[in-house]
């Protein structure tokens, strides 16, 4: 496979974008991860969310 002249721009391009894709991913494990141990905290405090028929008194 022949890439030419440009051929370190384009192999750069492909790393970078998987670079990306790979940090946008690690992100959202993390974040993920973060979230789920905060609603494990506030579950343990008593916090919950409300039922569906308590939902409407909180939108009146």
């Amino acid at each position: 496979m022949d890439l030419g002249p440009h051929a370190g721009f384009i192999i750069a391009s492909y790393g970078l974008c998987a670079l990306t894709v790979l940090g946008l991913i690690a992100w959202v494990r993390i974040d993920k991860a973060l979230q789920e141990k905060a609603l494990k905290e506030l579950a343990e405090q008593g916090v919950s969310r409300p039922r569906e028929e308590e939902k409407g008194d909180l939108a009146t």
